[in-house]
């Protein structure tokens, strides 16, 4: 775990490193503070050149890379698209996305276990805003301090993968409670982990009060993808009026 966001702070058991829980508390809350503000100038400055932001969420190994390689082959035929990869180490993931003809631009974290709005920051500072209507942000693969950070993003989604279980959104509810959207992926191996029950993912899902929009579906083979597309589509379109409602909603 990391320093960055507080997890690593000693807790009150540990009594011999003599940290106090009110200092933790004081450290936490000024990290917090910090990345709320930069978060903030990272929506505006997206806000400012018309684009939307999605922040992509999931285990390691959900299939977040596998989804976004799937949906910029159809997107980038409308759109102009960027990524911002993050890992502990190595670009392995940013160089599946630039295979796909878009910029990707890699953040290895090193010990954090998220991206934070400072991560963001940079990495707008090296693309060309001007150019893109879309970008994607792909964190750590990580159930648990993503969901605390900010970044910027105007959305949150997140992967649940057919290979974990369905009970991992009341095992992380403070996750699976802030996303607008859930992905279920890997759904063409359903038959191989038949203990996977779709109606009790999503009442799981359900029972924290989350009504967001659910999509089954297989980035590999294509199944459900349609929806979850449409989706982003509207979403985008949306985000486009809001910030200029004398735009053309034909794009």
């Amino acid at each position: 775990m990391c320093e960055t966001c507080g997890c690593s702070l000693p807790t009150d058991n540990k009594k011999s490193l003599d940290i106090d829980a009110d200092q933790n508390h004081a450290v936490i809350k000024k990290i917090m503070s910090s990345n709320d503000k930069t978060a903030e100038h990272n929506r505006h400055k997206l806000n400012k050149h018309g684009i939307f932001c999605i922040n992509i969420m999931s285990s390691p190994g959900g299939g977040k890379t596998k989804l976004l390689e799937a949906s910029i082959a159809e997107l980038k035929k409308l759109y102009r698209i960027a990524v911002i990869e993050g890992d502990l180490e190595t670009e392995n993931d940013a160089e599946r996305i630039r295979a796909q003809g878009v910029e990707a631009i890699q953040i290895t974290t090193g010990s954090a276990c998220h991206l934070d709005a400072h991560h963001v920051h940079q990495a707008l500072h090296q693309l060309n805003l001007d150019t893109l209507d879309l970008i994607f942000i792909e964190n750590v693969g990580n159930l648990v301090c993503p969901a605390a950070f900010d970044l910027g993003q105007h959305a949150n989604i997140a992967l649940l993968s057919v290979t974990e279980g369905d009970d991992k959104p009341l095992k992380y509810p403070v996750m699976f409670q802030k996303i607008h959207g859930l992905v279920i992926s890997k759904i063409e191996l359903l038959d191989y982990f038949d203990d996977f029950n779709m109606e009790r993912a999503l009442d799981n899902f359900r029972k924290l009060a989350n009504q967001s929009p659910v999509w089954p579906l297989s980035a590999k083979t294509g199944r459900g993808m349609e929806a979850w597309l449409d989706w982003l589509v509207d979403q985008r379109t949306e985000r486009k009026m809001l910030l200029n409602p004398q735009l053309e909603t034909s794009e």
